[in-house]
């Protein structure tokens, strides 16, 4: 059994492979992961199509799954959303695939944030990640998600446990990179703030 990293008020953090801890988990409800996929940070990530696979596949709850446009999904899906960056860059929006529920398609508009003042400037915090998530699009597709425990098995910075932990819900993550562990469980010790969205 994996000991946790960091565990506090339904918000519970495992540093280590996700392969290695996802059989010790019980009962999920649904999952919102980034995980690695095809891209300019390929290597850097440790992209392995199967391990996505198998992580995700192992449950038959709803979930929202990150993904880039530009490689086609690898596994079945009921319906898709886009967040729009709303910036002009060449990834000028990432597709979000829902599984196992919805069948519609939903357009989320959120700044991509990635520096202090444009993190300010959305209410946000800029943390040291290649792939940090807007807090608020993070609450949105949390605040979409069927009841029950939220598994994020590609963690990151903690984004998706944030917004969890925002909306009173219960989340776990598991990270392989320890130093976003300490990331995420440094934004986990924050109080829930008053926000409006």
């Amino acid at each position: 059994m994996a000991v946790p990293y960091y565990s506090r008020g339904g918000i519970t953090i495992y540093h280590g492979d996700c392969r290695d801890i996802l059989p010790s988990l019980g009962v999920i409800g649904a999952i919102l992961t980034d995980p690695p996929y095809p891209s300019y940070l390929q290597e850097e990530y440790d992209y392995n199509e199967e391990t996505i696979r198998r992580s995700l596949e192992r449950y038959g709850c709803h979930q929202f799954v990150f993904w880039t446009p530009s490689v086609p999904f690898p596994l079945p899906y009921s319906g898709k959303r886009i967040w729009d960056k709303r910036v002009g860059t060449n990834t000028q929006f990432e597709e979000i695939y829902e599984r196992n529920r919805g069948t519609g398609y939903k357009i989320h508009s959120h700044y991509r944030h990635n520096n202090s003042l444009s993190a300010s400037w959305c209410g946000d915090d800029s943390l040291r990640h290649p792939s940090q998530k807007p807090i608020r699009l993070m609450r949105e597709l949390v605040a979409d998600l069927s009841p029950g425990l939220i598994l994020d098995p590609f963690m990151g910075s903690g984004t998706t446990l944030r917004a969890a932990k925002d909306l009173g819900r219960e989340a776990v993550g598991i990270e392989v990179e320890e130093r976003y562990c300490e990331m995420a469980a440094e934004r986990m010790r924050q109080e829930v703030l008053e926000f409006t969205d």
